[in-house]
């Protein structure tokens, strides 16, 4: 397993984030993951904002400004074509670090 693979949940949370639910701003994304784990993943600005730049670097989420709902003027992220594939691929590899993980931990 690569050292990436954990420390790529974050990714794949925004990955899928996105795909469900589309364009939204970092609040959003993080409210989203917060309110569909019960509070059991709690993210930090301070790793989200780094996450989505190297994203959007990397040609997997494009954004654009424009008004919140709160009439706030906010950053808006949207999974590109490229971050499709990604998320594709991503999930596949989070399936294999769980089955692993789930060996180790007597769960299967």
């Amino acid at each position: 397993m690569a050292k990436n693979d954990l420390q790529g949940a974050l990714d794949l949370l925004i990955f899928k984030t996105l795909s469900q639910l589309g364009s939204m701003h970092g609040y959003g994304i993080v409210m989203h993951i917060e309110r569909v784990s019960d509070e059991l993943l709690n993210v930090e600005e301070g790793s989200l904002y780094p996450a989505l730049h190297r994203m959007e670097q990397s040609g997997w989420v494009r954004s654009e400004w424009a008004v919140t709902e709160s009439s706030r003027k906010a950053k808006f992220y949207t999974l590109t074509a490229a971050g499709r594939k990604q998320l594709a691929a991503r999930e596949k590899n989070w399936e294999q670090v769980v089955k692993g993980v789930q060996a180790i931990l007597g769960f299967v």
